[in-house]
């Protein structure tokens, strides 16, 4: 079942014959995790590329005591410590499941296996890579460019799947505000409303 959700979801963007189908998903493994289970740490290599087919995801980074939230993933997300998996370099960020979950994980080596093997598994992977590279960039500007409401706002309505799933604090790091600011732009929402 997990693999025909993958399938779905790489034939959205490139077409697959049922035989690429197969070779394209016979290299992921299946992994259960559960809730609070860290998938990725510091000083780890990160070495698989993973698809969430249930759950929930966050990956953040901590400084100077100070939880950085830099993604949330759920199904039909990649998740992983791109940096650490592409360069096989030791991670520097945590991700960990907020749900109990499932994953599709690949290996690096088995990916840059499928990248050889076929020119749609390199046009697929490149197409995620140009995906995610376009995404941080609007983040990045949208953050740097509007309130905090503004960037409140804008999450909601573009990711309204996540809010019930992720905690507050975990969403207001996200976002670049203390908790506390983000309970005072929601209250104050809920007041409009009424």
């Amino acid at each position: 079942m997990s693999n025909t959700q993958l399938l779905q979801y790489v034939r959205s963007f490139v077409s697959l014959t049922d035989e690429e189908a197969e070779q394209f998903a016979a290299p992921f493994e299946e992994v259960h995790v559960k809730k609070r289970q860290f998938v990725v740490q510091p000083n780890f290599t990160n070495k698989h590329r993973a698809f969430v087919v249930k759950g929930a995801f966050r990956s953040y980074a901590i400084h100077d005591g100070q939880e950085h939230t830099l993604q949330f993933a759920i199904e039909n997300w990649w998740v992983s410590d791109f940096n650490s998996y592409i360069y096989q370099h030791p991670a520097t960020l945590f991700i960990v499941a907020l749900e109990d979950s499932v994953l599709l994980q690949i290996e690096h080596a088995k990916e840059q296996e499928l990248k050889k093997a076929n020119h749609k598994f390199e046009t697929f992977f490149r197409i995620m890579a140009e995906k995610g590279l376009a995404f941080e960039h609007r983040r990045i500007i949208f953050n740097l460019c509007h309130s905090a409401e503004a960037r409140y706002e804008n999450f909601i309505l573009n990711f309204p799947n996540f809010i019930q799933r992720v905690p507050q604090y975990a969403l207001a790091s996200y976002l670049g505000m203390t908790t506390e600011f983000l309970s005072r732009i929601r209250n104050k929402k809920a007041h409009r409303r009424s």
